[in-house]
């Protein structure tokens, strides 16, 4: 059965001292312990207590997250899997013990199945390269939707360049929902790679990545889904879904930068070549012959990002306590509430109104710039992302250049959305005067 981003029934979620929102609404989450958990929230930003809605670019990082970095660098920092002496030792058990904590997270079948990555590009850019190059021919098809991040566009793009397949691209409607009979239609016995992303970063739609996969393999495709911006608002189960690749992010999940996974079926990371040459991918190397190492270190060429990886470790302990249930859940009061204030807003036009969407706000205000906007909320206090988000042909879709986002995490409340809808009344007034 496949798992879908659902918000399920608020009384099945309540626990742990939820607490009322400004409008009522109970919320699954204790928001106030949340937010202490965050030092990079309780700060003045313009004389102004900053107000943190950018988690879709990159999220804070918790306590637990910053000790479990500053515990590595202060007493464990090592190279890992080479070392006999006890600082290696200890470097190395605490690495692994994150690769063992990720596959718990996104209930891979194994640690064979988990490679750390430098983040969900390259992750992308290793299947692209690994799998899609030893697999596809001329006149092969790769199938894309038109809401894709760039990074799950121009890998397979140069792939395309490299191998003479041939790119295709699922439209969405004018609400942000994915055109599912075109991409029906578009299935052939030539696609041999779906990728697809799991929510927008831009419009904040949840695809119904449990059918893409099922029509996919059907049409006998493989299907990587980006995984980024869904792994932080909601639970993910790599076994349900029955994706052959899933890939994100550890700094958009409460963890550092850097950092990253890639989950593959075991059975396709084991054919597949490795993609870039060096120490720790391999078991011996002569001049005549190299013999590469066994999974996921066939796929993780030199020195890893140790401490990135112990960070994502605790990022992942961490929302696994607070329960991705019970975030989305949260979330879901969040943009509910958002809209609904955005609608009502005659000079504010929404991108991405789908039914089944994520905590992620785009919008645009009648004759200001997103810049402008983005600028001026910011001497107010509040931070949002202005720009095309790294998704221009969504902001051709829909003939815009750019718009601002506002993105939520655990840690937002009702109140810091009253306080942006405050902070715009600024903006229209030094546009407007």
């Amino acid at each position: 059965m496949c798992q879908r981003f659902v918000v399920v029934r608020i009384a099945h979620q309540l626990m742990n001292a939820p607490r009322a929102s400004a409008q009522g609404a109970l919320s699954p989450l204790d928001v106030e312990a949340v937010r202490r958990d965050f030092p990079a929230l309780h700060q003045q930003v313009n004389d102004r207590p900053l107000v943190y809605l950018d988690s879709g670019a990159s999220s804070q990082k918790p306590e637990q997250v910053i000790e479990a970095l500053n515990n590595y660098e202060r007493h464990d920092h090592s190279n890992v899997h080479r070392g006999v002496h006890t600082l290696s030792q200890r470097a190395t058990e605490a690495y692994e013990a994150s690769r063992t904590k990720v596959q718990q997270f996104i209930n891979a079948g194994s640690v064979k199945e988990v490679v750390f990555t430098r983040g969900t590009t390259e992750a992308i850019n290793l299947v692209a390269q690994s799998y899609g190059r030893a697999n596809l021919r001329s006149d092969d098809e790769v199938l894309i939707t038109e809401m894709e991040h760039h990074a799950n566009i121009v890998p397979w793009q140069l792939l395309c360049e490299q191998t003479g397949a041939k790119l295709k691209v699922v439209p969405f409607d004018d609400t942000g929902v994915l055109e599912m009979s075109r991409l029906k239609d578009q299935l052939t016995e030539k696609t041999r790679i779906v990728a697809v992303t799991h929510v927008s970063n831009a419009l904040g739609t949840v695809n119904p990545v449990g059918q893409i996969i099922q029509l996919a393999h059907d049409a006998g495709a493989v299907v990587l889904v980006d995984g980024a911006q869904a792994i932080p608002h909601g639970p993910v189960d790599v076994t349900a879904l029955e994706c052959d690749f899933y890939t994100f992010s550890g700094h958009k999940v409460y963890g550092p930068t850097g950092i990253g996974v890639l989950y593959g079926r075991e059975f396709l990371l084991e054919a597949m070549p490795p993609w870039q040459g060096g120490g720790d991918m391999i078991k011996t190397v002569s001049f005549d012959e190299t013999t590469y190492n066994d999974l996921p270190y066939k796929f993780e060429a030199g020195t890893p990002h140790i401490a990135g990886a112990i960070g994502l470790g605790a990022a992942v302990d961490y929302v696994a306590a607070l329960g991705p249930d019970r975030i989305a859940v949260h979330e879901h009061q969040l943009i509910n509430y958002a809209t609904e204030r955005a609608n009502a807003e005659k000079d504010m036009q929404i991108f991405g109104q789908a039914p089944d969407k994520a905590g992620i706000l785009s919008f645009v205000l009648d004759g200001i710039h997103p810049h402008d906007i983005g600028t001026i909320l910011d001497h107010e206090g509040v931070a949002i992302r202005t720009g095309h988000h790294c998704a221009m042909p969504v902001m051709t879709h829909y003939g815009v250049s750019a718009t601002a986002r506002a993105s939520f995490g655990p840690y937002n409340t009702i109140d810091e959305i009253d306080v942006l809808f405050r902070a715009m009344e600024k903006v229209r007034e030094m546009f407007r005067q």
